[in-house]
């Protein structure tokens, strides 16, 4: 049994919301509805307070229970955040993170997993504005349930009609059962790049923005796990909830990583650590010459294979110009790896830098599946659940 908060906006699909809440609750949940202003004009407030048993949200500052802020509660007592039927106004306000009312407010206070299920005009689905806002919102890995192609208000026909039922339902339990696949597990991830100093001003690095191990946190605490990351310097923003532990070189990240290996379930190294550093470290700046400079390099550790080495599952990555995935294939070998996800970094549209992936997991017993060209979170999501499969 789930805490559902199911928002219902201004459109006429509004009446089919009523239908929606009984079905969450023959299926065990206990729903608790939220209206915008504009869906009042369709359905009132008592219509759900009776069907649900449950107190009914509209304003903004709306207090059912004296002294306690209903938008912070009802969105720390969530499990899922159910928005049906969500309307182009406010797919456009959870993509700019307004709140100007009571389901925006809660909605950005909210940090659990969100599922969406539009009804609009045609017109206004198709709109530039709305696709943006809808691409946004599925990067926050929000579950979109598209609209089907009908018969719509004034006669006319296109793409806008909400869901069936049954969709929207089916698209809640799949992500409230992905949210238990990682409960009370610990995942340490290893993300971005790092520096080897060359002297006081330059260093070794690579083009990893710690994107796609950001994603890979968002998506371990969606599935309920305790995350840690290991991160080395980029300017990504990591989920608040995760603990991030920031370094700089490649001796520095091993040194955090086994330490917090401990306590980790699982490991999932998707940092781009530097092969080698510098074996000597100038001090203040090397000032230019009309001469050859020689660096001389040594390896670095192998973080990755020295994690596996502690009985932990673990899962590397492989950043490749190719996609040829022998490579990848004889690193699970030679690191001692439970899987390997590979991706080709020649690909623009999935290399070092973009908002999209796509990745080959292989694992240790040769099996192998391609993930969905999509956004890092949707990949992230992807690659978690197969792992736990």
């Amino acid at each position: 049994m789930a805490n559902i908060v199911l928002g219902v906006c201004g459109s006429i699909a509004c009446y089919r919301a009523a239908d929606l809440a009984r079905d969450l609750m023959r299926a065990g949940h206990v729903v608790r509805v939220c209206l915008t202003d504009a869906a009042q004009k369709f359905v009132t407030p008592m219509l759900f307070e009776t069907l649900t048993g449950q107190p009914c949200l509209i304003g903004a500052f709306e207090e059912p229970e004296r002294g306690r802020m209903a938008h912070l509660d009802w969105a720390r007592q969530a499990d899922l955040l159910l928005i049906a039927p969500a309307s182009a106004n406010t797919l456009n306000k959870l993509a700019a993170g307004i709140a100007d009312d009571m389901l925006t407010t809660m909605a950005l206070a909210y940090e659990g997993p969100m599922v969406v299920a539009p009804a609009m005009n045609p017109a206004m689905y198709s709109h530039d504005a709305t696709i943006t806002a809808m691409r946004t919102l599925a990067e926050r890995a929000v579950l979109i349930v598209e609209p089907t192609e009908g018969d719509v208000v004034v006669g006319e026909h296109g793409q806008g009609k909400l869901a069936a039922n049954s969709e929207i339902v089916m698209a809640a339990s799949t992500v409230l059962s992905a949210r238990s696949l990682y409960a009370g597990k610990r995942v340490l991830i290893t993300s971005g790049p790092t520096q080897e100093p060359i002297d006081d001003v330059r260093f070794l690095t690579n083009r990893s923005s710690g994107k796609m191990g950001a994603a890979i946190a968002q998506a371990a605490l969606l599935m309920g796990a305790q995350v840690t990351v290991i991160a080395g310097p980029s300017a990504t923003l990591y989920p608040r909830l995760a603990r991030v532990i920031h370094v700089r070189t490649a001796n520095q990240m091993l040194e955090e990583a086994a330490e917090a290996a401990g306590e980790a379930d699982m490991v999932i190294g998707a940092a781009a650590v530097a092969d080698y550093r510098p074996v000597h470290q100038a001090e203040g700046k090397i000032r230019r010459k009309s001469v050859d400079i020689h660096l001389e390099l040594t390896p670095n550790p192998d973080i990755i294979a020295a994690l596996a080495k502690l009985g932990k599952r673990t899962v590397g990555f492989a950043a490749e110009p190719t996609m040829d995935l022998s490579e990848a294939k004889a690193k699970i070998v030679r690191k001692g790896l439970y899987a390997i996800a590979h991706n080709d970094v020649s690909n623009p549209a999935i290399g070092f830098e973009s908002d999209k992936n796509q990745l080959t997991l292989i694992l240790a017993n040769g099996s192998q599946e391609v993930s969905p060209l999509a956004s890092k979170l949707q990949v992230a999501l992807w690659l978690l659940e197969k792992i736990a499969n």
